[in-house]
């Protein structure tokens, strides 16, 4: 889905401890750059190809992956990504979350209790399966740390804004070009509405929530969340209203 010039949010199909879903990572160009944000879960190399292919973009174009957070639906495919690219990749996170995309420290949110309480409910081959992949998850060396604030000179400009809670090292992006916030698992839309992080996979849901109040330093027209896709409906009064809910 074109969203600006020069901006595609994607599409893909994944299925999660919850079943079915669709993931928004995002697609950002210019002339000399192509930069995608996040990397879908394992397995999605293919649609992720062929999403790119769509937006016009070709896949060895890309030159940097940005990496909101280390979420396995966010991380998931970034090694394949990597392995296929024709070229040295850079790929990009904040200091926070690099230990666990690289894979020295295990992921926050995948010990035993929290585990047991996602997958309760699931079919014991599929639960099998995903406890698998949460003991050995996906791993990939970063090449570049990211700080709060730092405006990074592609594509227009892509600002990084620090939003920790959901998890340590959790980062937004604004493309200041467009004014389009990309809000990783900071922000989720749905049924038409823009909606704080989600309490059931937040690691610090208080934190999370006081996270918001940076986002409404910034003149946003759009919202790209990675779960429920865009929202446009003025929302700058929406995350006003949002971060004032935070204590």
């Amino acid at each position: 889905m074109r969203v600006a010039d020069n901006v595609e949010v994607l599409e893909l199909s994944m299925k999660s401890f919850r079943g079915q879903t669709i993931i928004h990572p995002t697609l950002t160009w210019d002339d000399d750059t192509v930069v995608l944000v996040d990397a879908g879960f394992p397995g999605l190399l293919h649609q992720i190809r062929e999403a790119m292919a769509r937006a016009g973009v070709p896949f060895d174009r890309l030159d940097k992956v940005i990496v909101t957070h280390q979420d396995i639906d966010h991380i998931g495919s970034l090694p394949d990504i990597v392995r296929e690219s024709s070229h040295n990749l850079d790929v990009l996170c904040h200091e926070e979350e690099r230990p666990y995309i690289e894979g020295r420290k295990p992921l926050v949110k995948m010990n035993q209790e929290r585990l047991s309480k996602m997958l309760g409910s699931v079919p014991e081959e599929r639960r099998q399966q995903m406890e698998a992949l949460f003991a050995n998850p996906p791993k990939a060396s970063v090449t570049t740390v990211v700080a709060d604030g730092e405006v990074l000179p592609y594509c227009g400009g892509i600002t990084v804004i620090f939003t920790p809670g959901h998890t340590p090292g959790h980062i937004c992006l604004y493309l200041n070009q467009s004014k389009i916030l990309v809000s990783g698992d900071a922000l989720v839309a749905a049924d038409g509405e823009l909606r704080g992080p989600n309490p059931q996979s937040a690691y610090d849901m208080e934190t999370a929530m006081k996270s918001l109040k940076k986002l409404t330093q910034y003149d946003i027209e759009t919202v790209i969340c990675y779960h429920g896709g865009v929202y446009r409906d003025d929302a700058n009064t929406r995350l006003a209203e949002l971060a004032s809910a935070a204590h």
